[in-house]
């Protein structure tokens, strides 16, 4: 027991020393800036604190990895220290093309791959300059990694069920038919640290069980970050996270029992590597497909204007209005355009009566005092307008757009943390959706 507490501590130490978990949290910390900046330019108000998101994604990230570290222990899923750097290394070279490429599927997938490929080669061609990559890529156990990657998409799917809805962001975007829609992006990261066993062969003792891929005792460190990204137009945040947390339950499900199959019989090794590439490709590029299939709910109706989100701690929030609700009236005003909105509410600026569509279609109605120091108007941000100057395109983005960096070329498609504003011949600015 002295021994396994003082591993602990070793790989705590260890753990903050090296500067990959510092990677994961700048990258998380200016990951929630940026999606403030971007409620800032779309909507003119934030809906979320980047320093508040910060907080809970750190924190939950602690106890899911410590969570998983305990499960992977308990299998003796082992990784050699020369491993954390190389798996780093392309995960970081990854999430320069796409952020949602920064995936453990998407690293031990390909270099399982990559070990496949090198087993090829003598020993004699893996010298010089690469026989320490050769050798700590020889020495990685990549089955049982991918059992890890398999515990860390059940962690990421509590994770979306959990907080997915909480992280959306609402958006304008250009729709099928040239109208402006509303939807939502949500997208999320966790940085998780995970403690995994030495392999036995390190000199290290063995455990006080059995455990089902091998290992000893003695831990190091490996931080990791786990995230999903998902654009809807068609649902709300709330269905949307729990359907694509379905989807990556059902996926490390598989991914667990191909996994454990290729540490039984090796040569299933590379087909497992493979799958858990593909395998994750294929929920994205089906979760695409379903959403370019499905017409968007987030437009108006002729009568009333809908909801696209409530801000927190808002007057509408607290009458209890819930994002897909239609405002029908306001002071007794019926809505069918969005000016009719501010010219109701100031038609009695101390109080307000609203009738509202829920979801199941039933009418409900509400009223209340207006204070001063309440929030600008209500703190609803309604569904914009078919010819909205301003959208944010559906586009993936990459660590450039999440630094802030530019890369010297224009494009005519934009990721979502870039606005594209367009003005028809003669037109006048027109006053920004902020909310009734």
């Amino acid at each position: 027991m002295t021994e396994l507490l003082t591993s602990w501590g070793n790989a705590v130490i260890h753990l903050l020393l090296q500067p990959y978990y510092y990677i994961a949290l700048i990258f998380i910390a200016l990951y929630y800036r940026r999606q403030v900046a971007l409620e800032r330019k779309l909507i003119h108000v934030k809906q979320h604190s980047w320093g508040r998101e910060t907080w809970r994604t750190i924190w939950s990230g602690l106890v899911m990895g410590l969570l998983v570290s305990l499960a992977a222990i308990a299998l003796g899923i082992s990784l050699p220290g020369a491993a954390v750097a190389l798996i780093w290394v392309v995960s970081l070279v990854l999430m320069l093309f796409r952020v949602r490429f920064l995936c453990f599927a998407y690293s031990i997938g390909l270099l399982g791959v990559a070990q496949f490929v090198l087993s090829f080669f003598p020993d004699s061609l893996q010298s010089g300059g690469l026989s320490t990559f050769a050798t700590a890529l020889r020495d990685m156990d990549i089955p049982a990694l991918l059992v890890l990657a398999a515990l860390l998409h059940l962690a990421e799917a509590l994770l979306a069920r959990w907080q997915g809805a909480r992280l959306a962001t609402p958006l304008f975007l250009a729709g099928k038919r040239g109208k402006v829609v509303g939807g939502y992006q949500l997208q999320a990261f966790w940085p998780l640290p995970l403690f995994l066993l030495i392999p036995s062969g390190a000199g290290i003792g063995d455990l006080p069980w059995q455990p089902l891929l091998g290992g000893g005792l003695g831990l190091v460190s490996l931080p990791v970050i786990i995230g999903f990204s998902e654009m809807t137009q068609s649902m709300l945040p709330g269905r949307k996270a729990a359907r694509t947390a379905g989807r990556l339950l059902l996926y490390s499900i598989v991914l667990l029992g191909i996994s454990l199959l290729a540490a039984w019989w090796s040569p299933l090794t590379v087909l497992a590597a493979l799958a858990a590439v593909l395998l994750h490709e294929g929920l994205s590029w089906y979760s695409a497909l379903e959403e370019r299939s499905t017409s968007p709910i987030f437009v108006h109706p002729p009568a009333g204007r809908k909801v696209l989100a409530v801000l927190p701690d808002s007057p509408a929030q607290e009458m209890g209005i819930l994002p897909g609700e239609i405002l029908l009236k306001v002071n007794g005003v019926l809505l069918t355009e969005a000016a009719q909105l501010h010219e109701a509410l100031r038609m009695n600026p101390a109080f307000c009566k609203l009738e509202v569509k829920n979801r199941e279609g039933e009418s409900k109605y509400l009223q209340r005092a207006i204070y001063d120091g309440d929030h600008h108007q209500l703190g609803m941000i309604l569904v914009p307008e078919p010819d909205e100057l301003r959208t944010a395109e559906a586009k993936p983005s990459s660590i450039f757009s999440i630094i802030g960096m530019k890369t010297g070329t224009r494009r005519r498609s934009l990721p979502a943390d870039r606005l594209k504003r367009t003005k028809p011949a003669g037109a006048e600015p027109k006053q920004e959706n902020a909310g009734g």
